[in-house]
């Protein structure tokens, strides 16, 4: 269904349009999904509330607004880098069904598809045959205004935005996934290496273990070699010590 509301804001309309704003900030969603929630809401384009936050009512909400943001990087700390990072809509705008849509290009189809009258005079045997009239019927107001074309075109202009808006994000979104790839793929050869290179350290260092103790148990039998006492029997059985 078209959105033609043209009426002023007021502080209601502005106080719902920030604390939509805030919520949807504070729990990691975006602005323009806000927008869109509360055009819903006052039967308004989110065009319409992105330029009503944007230059009247942000001003006065600037400090709620930077502690919103606050609360968002505290709640995606808590979260976790894989849940907390990734924004979520909080509103999904209700889908239009083929009746509205029918609805909506009806005022359209009937200013440009709408079939003069033609009147036919009457013609008698003596007279010449003139030349159809054709008429046509100006379009009544209440059926077609300039504002609602107006609105119709903004609708599709915003659409055409958002539209360009997701695929820059989904552009960056490749990109970063990309460079991540990249990075695990790095990290993964290094970690790879670093193994590698301590098995060959474990290997080295059980290999100077071994020498190490060989080498103490040689000096172990040298100096019990050294220090062991000889004795020499003399004639008469009796144990002589020899000098060294």
């Amino acid at each position: 269904m078209m959105k033609v509301r043209q009426d002023a804001w007021s502080e209601e309309n502005d106080l719902l349009l920030a604390e939509t704003v805030l919520r949807h900030v504070r729990e990691g969603s975006t602005q323009l999904n806000a927008f869109e929630e509360v055009g819903d809401k006052l039967n308004r384009t989110s065009a319409a509330c992105g330029f009503r936050w944007n230059a009247v009512v942000r001003h006065q909400y600037e400090k709620a607004l930077q502690l919103a943001k606050k609360q968002r990087k505290q709640r995606q700390r808590m979260l976790g880098k894989d849940q907390g990072g990734k924004k979520k809509l909080l509103y999904s705008p209700p889908v239009p069904t083929l009746d509205d849509v029918e609805a909506a290009m009806e005022p359209m189809n009937d200013l440009l598809f709408e079939e003069p009258e033609v009147t036919t005079p009457n013609v008698t045997p003596t007279e010449e045959v003139q030349t159809p009239i054709f008429k046509t019927e100006e379009t009544s107001s209440s059926n077609m205004t300039m504002a609602s074309v107006i609105q119709y075109l903004e609708s599709l202009s915003h659409s055409s935005m958002k539209l360009e808006i997701l695929k820059n994000e989904n552009e960056r979104l490749k990109r970063e996934n990309a460079s991540l790839k990249a990075r695990n793929q790095e990290l993964e050869a290094r970690v790879s290496k670093l193994e590698q290179n301590s098995v060959t350290i474990q290997e080295d260092y059980e290999t100077l273990m071994n020498i190490m103790n060989r080498a103490r148990k040689l000096a172990i039998l040298d100096d019990e070699e050294r220090t062991a006492t000889k004795f020499k029997m003399d004639r008469n059985g009796n144990l002589e010590k020899l000098a060294e």
